[in-house]
């Protein structure tokens, strides 16, 4: 699958060509969902657990949209209030078929849905060891990022606002940092609003961008699942090209076509062809 691929994310062994993860709640309907997955062009779907037939996973009313689809499964622990309510989850999932992969999500405040540090760094922990796929929900908190990393992290996901906030992303600068000291993907989750919000979260060197409510609740869902796709793969680009620095005072673009322009001037020479 690799050799496909010119810029390929990996994520614990394994090996995507987009960097774009979809989340599954809100759409509309499940047809709309199946029409922004295909526009979106995502390999790996999130869901909560707890809204999935554990019992009948193939006739889920979710998951039976997406049986004929080569997906990755990353089922989240939404819901879960403590470390050992996610790894319960987790296991419960893994054992309906749902595959190794896990989110962390653990919340212990229902008004802001701000991800609890030292719930969600005991789970990855506890989960790793069990031999799943981990990548937390976590905020935007360098030391704490790469403290899960060093957990055994496949990747970490620190939020660039609130879940559903639609805000963007408030820290930047923390998020570079993140970025910086980060040898797992890096992958922005919750709080976006836009493709210009992915497409930032691309340019800063983030691995990978996670969306739900922007793509599901846009007025045209389809239409925004293909504008995220197409931001992130501009702001990928626009990242591996390497910006300008920025600077305090203007800089000319044509300095020496300027000049020159002015030398032939002052010594008498047409500078432009006669219009006769």
């Amino acid at each position: 699958m690799a050799g496909i691929y010119q810029d390929p994310l990996v994520i614990g062994g394994t090996t995507l060509g987009s960097r774009l993860l979809l989340g599954t709640g809100r759409f509309p309907s499940p047809f709309v969902l199946q029409q922004a997955l295909e526009a979106s062009g995502a390999e790996v779907v999130t869901f909560a657990v707890r809204r999935i037939n554990l019992d009948e996973v193939e006739d889920d009313s979710v998951l039976q949209h997406m049986a004929d689809r080569e997906l990755v499964y990353l089922p989240n622990t939404s819901g879960a209030n403590t470390a050992d309510e996610a790894v319960r989850i987790a296991r419960l999932a893994r054992a309906a078929g749902l595959g190794n992969w896990i989110k962390v999500e653990i919340s212990a405040n229902p008004r802001t849905l701000l991800p609890d540090p030292i719930e969600t760094l005991k789970a990855t922990e506890l989960l790793v060891r069990e031999g799943f796929n981990v990548l937390p929900y976590t905020s935007d908190d360098p030391i704490l990022c790469k403290r899960l990393e060093e957990a055994g992290a496949a990747a970490v996901m620190p939020g660039g606002a609130p879940i559903g906030t639609g805000l963007g992303i408030l820290n930047p600068y923390l998020l570079g940092l993140i970025v910086e000291e980060a040898k797992v993907p890096i992958i922005v989750d919750a709080g976006l609003g836009s493709a210009a919000d992915a497409a930032q979260a691309m340019e800063l060197g983030a691995s990978a961008v996670l969306m739900n409510t922007p793509i599901a609740k846009a007025k045209d869902p389809v239409a925004m699942a293909r504008a995220v796709r197409l931001a992130i793969e501009a702001g990928r680009l626009s990242y591996l090209a390497g910006r300008i620095p920025r600077k305090k005072y203007a800089s000319a673009s044509s300095d020496l076509a300027g000049n020159m322009f002015e030398r032939q001037v002052g010594e008498g020479v047409q500078a432009w062809p006669s219009m006769s």
